[in-house]
Formats: structure tokens, sequence, C-alpha cells
């Protein structure tokens, strides 16, 4: 049985090693094209470029490490079934779990180890990563200017927002339709300039970049020292055929392309961190909504607090005093809000109607607005909880897969990459996007963020039961002979019954 055990886990490591490899390979060629942006035409080494690839692998192991295992346990015991070895097996009194013993011991292990990698070095990988990108994008200007959008220039002592419509040439110095917007030593805009094309011009031995703008505008809010000449908001505006700026990157240029920048999301975070955030950001969030809500509260005034007077107090009405008229009204004498209303003038009745509706609509505005930002809290409130629980089904998956794969291959009877590999990418999709739709769901507070983590896991787990249990009895895919069989059962003993 050791020699059967070691052929059996030593034909499955073949497999695995052979479709991590290709998988790893399709998916960095596949990954590298959502950051093609940021390295390409950017002058960057192929050291910093070997860098982002090698911090890019571990982030993949969520997608590569479970098709992995899908398709080697299909592979393996598609060929065993194919070459008839499992019917040798069999015959010789091995059933299907106990070959698979060894298989299953070890795919355990690769579940720890799933864990441990998940946990303690894909968050590595996410910080090193985004830390790289940052800083990339610092030491290198060009690549710091995004098309479509106004990028911050803040690092460069120069505070100041460019956006240009398009980038071009070597290493995208050439732009076209830029804006700028230039910053006070207030931090607030005051210049605004507008070029039909510019330049970057740099070298190596200089701290210093050029951006040469050409056929343009200049446009400048002056602030005198003069109260009285602030009134008036004057004004400096030009036109120019050539304008350079100086842009000092001497700070930049000492950037440390992997220095931290503590900066952390919820991916760049292992369990025990994960724990103690998710407890602190569910008490801030509710000290938030608590104190939002007593200040609702406060200002609606609808609901105000009883407070029990003494008992040794003399029991008498309170009277209330109504302005403009001679007459005191008791407080119990008014019950609705029309009483109130009758017992004051007309004005009074305008200025009461006109505050209060005031006061509802600058409640709704506020509450309006909080909506968005408490919404914002508990997104990432439930990203923390969805990391925390994707770590732990991860590992779990790859063993449920096994299950799924491992009998299914025993079934189809099928090796080779023909069919099991299509197979094996199906269930692989129905696996990954039902991950990916619940997590959406989690994220925005449809579905518990656990039940979004652990939904495709849950999914997976009784077709891997049914298809075990199906390979033990040697049963088709597909049992449509029993439910044939059943059908036919069904409507005889309907005939019979009609019949007697």
């Amino acid at each position: 049985m050791k020699i059967l055990d070691q052929y059996i886990l030593r034909r499955f490591l073949y497999n695995f090693l052979s479709s991590f490899f290709i998988l790893i390979v399709i998916f960095i060629f596949q990954g590298i094209w959502l950051f093609i942006d940021d390295l390409a035409g950017k002058g960057l080494g192929i050291v910093i470029i070997a860098k982002f690839i090698f911090y890019f692998i571990p982030t993949l192991i969520d997608k590569v490490l479970p098709l992995t295992v899908l398709l080697s346990s299909i592979l393996t015991f598609g060929t065993f079934a194919e070459n008839y070895e499992f019917a040798a097996m069999k015959a010789s009194g091995i059933s299907l779990q106990r070959g698979m013993r060894s298989l299953i011991v070890f795919v355990l292990f690769l579940g720890v180890v799933t864990f441990f990698f998940a946990n303690n070095v894909i968050p590595k990988s996410e910080q090193k990563m985004f830390n790289l990108r940052r800083n990339i994008a610092k030491v290198k200007p060009a690549a710091a200017i995004t098309e479509g959008v106004f990028s911050d220039f803040e690092g460069t002592g120069q505070g100041m927002n460019i956006k240009v419509d398009r980038k071009h040439g070597e290493q995208d110095r050439f732009l076209e339709n830029v804006i700028i917007h230039k910053k006070n030593n207030q931090n607030i805009n005051t210049t605004v300039i507008k070029a039909k094309s510019g330049e970057l011009i740099s070298s190596e031995e200089s701290d210093i970049i050029q951006l040469v703008l050409k056929d343009g505008n200049y446009y400048e809010e002056l602030t005198p020292k003069d109260a009285k000449e602030r009134r008036k908001q004057p004004f400096a505006k030009s036109d120019f055929e050539t304008y350079t700026i100086n842009i000092d990157i001497s700070e930049l240029n000492d950037q440390d392309l992997e220095e931290d920048q503590n900066i952390t999301t919820n991916k760049m975070k292992n369990v025990s961190r994960l724990i103690k955030d998710i407890d602190s950001l569910r008490e801030n969030n509710l000290e938030k909504v608590e104190a939002f809500s007593k200040n609702i509260v406060n200002r609606m005034g609808a609901f105000p607090v009883i407070v029990k007077k003494d008992s040794v107090e003399e029991k008498s009405e309170p009277e209330l005093i109504i302005s403009g008229k001679d007459k005191k009204v008791k407080k119990d004498s008014i019950r609705t809000i029309d009483d109130l209303l009758n017992s004051m003038q007309t004005f009074e009745q305008l200025q009461v109607i006109k505050k209060a509706k005031n006061d509802v609509s600058g409640i709704l505005s506020t509450v309006i607005a909080k909506k968005d930002e408490l919404q914002t809290r508990y997104k990432f409130y439930n990203s923390h909880i969805l990391s925390l629980h994707q770590k732990y089904a991860l590992a779990l998956s790859c063993i449920i897969l096994f299950f799924v794969g491992a009998p299914l291959g025993a079934i189809i009877r099928k090796g080779g990459l023909g069919l099991p590999m299509v197979i094996a990418i199906v269930l692989f999709l129905t696996y990954y996007f039902i991950g990916v739709f619940a997590g959406n769901y989690a994220k925005e507070g449809n579905i518990h963020p656990a039940l979004g983590a652990w939904l495709s896991t849950l999914i997976m787990m009784p077709l891997g039961i049914s298809l075990t249990k199906r390979a033990t009895a040697d049963k088709g895919l597909f049992g449509f002979g029993s439910i044939l069989d059943r059908l036919t059962s069904i409507f005889k003993r309907k005939k019979k019954d009609s019949e007697e």
C-alpha cells in the first residue's frame, strides 16, 4: 500500500506543479494588463518591473490555487480511470477512499499552508505592491499624470494639480490639452493655466523637470494686503506662446521605491489585525450613529425627555402665557397641533409654519449627507469582516474542490488536458463568480459578510459529497437511469391503483 500511495501522490504532485506553473503564468500576463499604464513607457528598470511581478504573484494565489487543485485532481483520477488503474485497485479490494488517503493528507496539509500564506504572505505582498506603485508615480512624474483626471503634484513643494487629455511619445513626455491649477501658501487654487500642448523635459543628472507649455492662457487671482482692494477681486490674465514651469524633484529622487507609506487596507492585514480593527470599527460606527441620532432628536424636539417631579413639591398645573393675548392657557388644554395654531394670530401661524419647514428641510439635508458617510463607513467595516472570513474560506476551498475534482475525474474517466480542462474551468468559473457576486453583495450590506465569503465554498460542498458517493458506488455523472426507473415505477403504481 505504501508503494501505491507513493505512486498516486507522485502522479498528483506532477499534475499539481505543472498545472500551477501554467496557470500562474497565464494569470500573471492577464494581471499585467491591469497595471500596464503604470509600467509601460515609464523608463523603469528591469529590476523594478521584476520586483513588481514578484510582489504581484502571491496576490494571485486565491485564484490560482483552487483552480490548480481542481484541475490536477481531475487530471490524476481521470487518467487512472481511463487506464483502468482504478478497476485494478477495486479488483484488489482497494476502495476509492483508500486510494485517496495519501492525497487527503496532502490536501489537508495544503489547506494549512494556504491559510498561513493568506494570513502572512499575501498581506505583505499587497503592501509592497501598493508602495511600489505609489512610489513609482512619485519618482517618475510622467507616471503620476493620469489622462482625463486631475493628478496631484503635492510632494514637489509646488502644490499643483495637472490634467491632460492625452499623453504620447517617448516615456509619455508629450501632453495635449493641459490644465494646471496652482495653489498658494494657504493651499487654495488661485492660478489656472491652460495650454493646447506641453512637453516634459528632464535629464538623469538634474533634479529639475521642465514642463514647457505652448499656446495657452494664464489666469491668476491677486490678493492685495489692503482690504478695500481685496473686495474688488483683482486678477491678472495673459496669453502666451511658450510658458515654462520648473518642478524641483530632488526630494522625490531620494524616494525609496519600497518605502512604507503607512497606508493599509483590509487586504494588507492579517487575522489578528483584522479582528482588532473589526472591533474598533464596530464601536466607532455605533458611537457615530448614536451621536448623530441624539443630535437629530435634539434638533427635532419631538421626543423630549420626561423629568420626574419631586413628590415633595406642590402639585400644580403649570401655565403657559400666549404672547399678544391677555389670557393664560394651561398646557394640558393644547392637545394637538391644530389647537396650538388656533391659539395664535395669523402672522404667528405663518412664522411657526415657515420655521418648521426650514427646520425639516435642514434636518433632511443633514440626514442625506450623513447617510453617504455612514454607508461608506459600514462598507469599510463589512470589507474587513469579508477579508477575515475569506482567509479561512480559501484554505477550506482547496479541500472541498479536491473532493469535487477527484471523484469527478474517476466518473468521467478521461485524462489529458481536453475534457478535464473544460470541466475544471467551468466549475472554477462557477465557484469564482459566485464568490465575486457574494462578496460585492456583502460589502454593500445586502448579505452578511461572513456568508459572502463562504457562499461559494458552501455551494461546492454538497456537490463534492454527491460526486464522492456516486464515484464510490460506480455510478455515472448523471443518474438518468435511476430517475427513469423511479418515474416508471410511479406511473405503474398509479396505473395499478386506477385499475383496482
